[in-house]
């Protein structure tokens, strides 16, 4: 899912498609934010690595098809409540935009 974000996010930005652009990669960054694996409690903010060593490299997690799934759900939720705020105090262009932010998001659903 993420390499075709990614291959669209490209093609949105060679054709000069910001907002598609800022919100692929909103997305991208949604599934990344996922991924990260939970810090762990012994380690300290200040724990030393040694240059270069791979110390500091730590293994992301593998998210499934659902758990994907349940993140782009959230992102456009959290859309369509916004859409609906912006009706409510009568911003018919931010809800209209907003609306085609979610479409694009829920066209990664199909095609999963």
């Amino acid at each position: 899912m993420k390499t075709r974000m990614r291959a669209d996010l490209r093609t949105a930005m060679k054709d000069g498609r910001g907002g598609d652009a800022r919100l692929i990669r909103s997305l991208i960054a949604a599934i990344d934010n996922a991924e990260a694996p939970p810090a762990r409690a012994s380690s300290g903010a200040a724990e030393q690595h040694r240059f270069l060593s791979g110390s500091a490299e730590v293994e992301r997690l593998l998210l499934d098809a659902e758990r994907v799934r349940a993140i782009l759900l959230a992102e456009i939720e959290e859309r369509e409540q916004v859409t609906a705020e912006m009706d409510r105090l009568d911003r018919p262009d931010r809800a209209d935009a907003i609306r085609a932010e979610a479409r694009l998001a829920a066209s990664y659903l199909s095609r999963s």
